[in-house]
């Protein structure tokens, strides 16, 4: 197997290390927020070139939405009568008077956002918000990793290559529940955020929740500098093209085009790509890349709560639509990779290996409240298949289902790789 691996782009994205994802995996697409993110009015370039979030959309957003209605609706005033009860009790019968009125409106609000039981709808207060937007240009060094932070704690989504959070040993849905010994329970995740971040060369403690692990455990970590390239590609013995893809940028389709040209003109007899801890990111740029390899047909819907769709049909021009394919996921793939895979599988296009998904597939808005009383975030729809499976919560199961312990990392063995490439020698 040939180790050279060719990096594309000479200006590899020099990436917040420790970034919301998702997320998540997620963008902002057109006003909109895929899985959760969390706008930030000074956030710096690298956490955008990183695909988490579209600062000017967010600003479009936030200066477009108007209050809303500002008092009790008749049609609704039995329904919130025991509100006010609750409300004029609390100032007749509590203890401790003056009430801090605007600290139990602001946490009426938390708990009907609480009560919909969706992570991803929440409540940020004004200080919280105003936290989160602190000016966090220049400071571009970290642990390394992909964070999902709509959760109730922090949750790794996945660690950087190469980074302190990999050599660390932490893996996708480990739960920063202290850091440095704080308490983080209950702490907006964009806040915990902050205290993991800082400048190279400090070191910062994170107390992990691990599931199956029998109690919490520390881990103490050297923020570096980290530089990532946006894909890796090589040919594998067998002549196997492999493509190694860590996000879904705006730049990605160009980068993976330009990958798969080289790799095509060597004449390979099949081709990997590797989705593995990808936590996903632009939903176009998931559409694009599928359509290098589903040259037709539907490649994912955006479902909203009045049942009305969007659908997203593949992009005419693919160069690889006919080439053998298989595609590599894990729990730590999210979001676009999810788009990737799920439209693979269902149009019968390839083979996916490894181990059911993430599961991250919703698109949230941020919408702001009147007074400057902060903002709430709601999820408005939800991506579906081509065969309309749900990818939320439920992510992308794969036809040969295959693990990767750590016992296997640790021995240099790859057991989803070579599933992949067996599967290409011997189709």
């Amino acid at each position: 197997m040939s180790k050279k691996i060719l990096i594309i782009g000479g200006a590899a994205l020099i990436v917040l290390l420790l970034v919301v994802g998702s997320f998540s995996a997620g963008l902002l697409v057109g006003g909109e927020i895929s899985d959760g993110e969390t706008p930030q009015a000074s956030a710096s370039s690298a956490v955008s070139t990183a695909s988490t979030i579209l600062q000017e959309s967010v600003e479009d957003l936030l200066q477009t939405s108007p209050p809303q209605a500002t008092s009790t609706p008749p049609e609704l005033e039995d329904l919130f009568a025991p509100f006010w009860q609750s409300w004029d009790l609390v100032h007749d019968l509590y203890i401790d008077q003056p009430v801090n009125e605007e600290l139990m409106m602001q946490g009426a609000i938390k708990g009907m956002m609480d009560s919909l039981g969706d992570q991803h709808s929440s409540y940020m207060d004004p200080d919280q918000y105003r936290q989160a937007n602190v000016d966090i240009e220049g400071s571009y060094e970290g642990i390394g990793a992909w964070v999902d932070a709509t959760r109730d704690y922090l949750t790794i989504m996945s660690p950087m290559p190469g980074s302190p959070a990999e050599e660390a040993g932490l893996l996708p849905g480990d739960q920063v529940i202290a850091v440095d010994g704080e308490d983080m329970t209950g702490i907006d995740g964009s806040l915990v955020i902050r205290k993991v971040v800082g400048p190279a060369g400090t070191s910062v403690t994170l107390t992990i929740f691990r599931e199956g692990e029998s109690e919490p455990f520390d881990v103490t970590l050297k923020r570096e500098k980290i530089i990532v390239p946006p894909l890796e590609y090589e040919m594998l013995d067998g002549d196997i093209a492999y493509i190694k893809l860590f996000t879904f940028s705006k730049k990605s389709p160009e980068d993976l085009a330009a990958a798969l040209e080289e790799l095509l003109s060597q004449d390979p007899v099949g081709l990997i790509l590797d989705l593995r801890n990808n936590p996903g990111g632009d939903r176009d740029s998931a559409v694009e890349i599928t359509s290098q390899f589903v040259d037709e047909g539907v490649i994912m819907y955006q479902e909203y709560g009045d049942g009305s769709r969007d659908t997203f049909e593949a992009v005419k021009g693919g160069l690889a639509p006919d080439i053998p394919l298989v595609v590599l996921v894990n729990e730590g793939s999210a979001s676009g990779s999810e788009i990737v895979a799920g439209a693979v599988q269902d149009h019968q296009r390839g083979i996916l290996v490894g181990m059911v998904s993430l599961g991250k597939g919703s698109v949230q808005r941020w919408i702001p409240l009147a007074d400057e009383q902060g903002l709430v975030r709601v999820t408005i729809a939800r991506w579906l298949t081509p065969n309309e499976l749900t990818i939320h919560e439920l992510g992308v199961v794969p036809d040969f289902e295959i693990d990767y312990t750590q016992e296997d990392f640790e021995n240099e063995i790859d057991p989803q790789l070579e599933k992949a490439i067996d599967l290409l020698i011997n189709p």
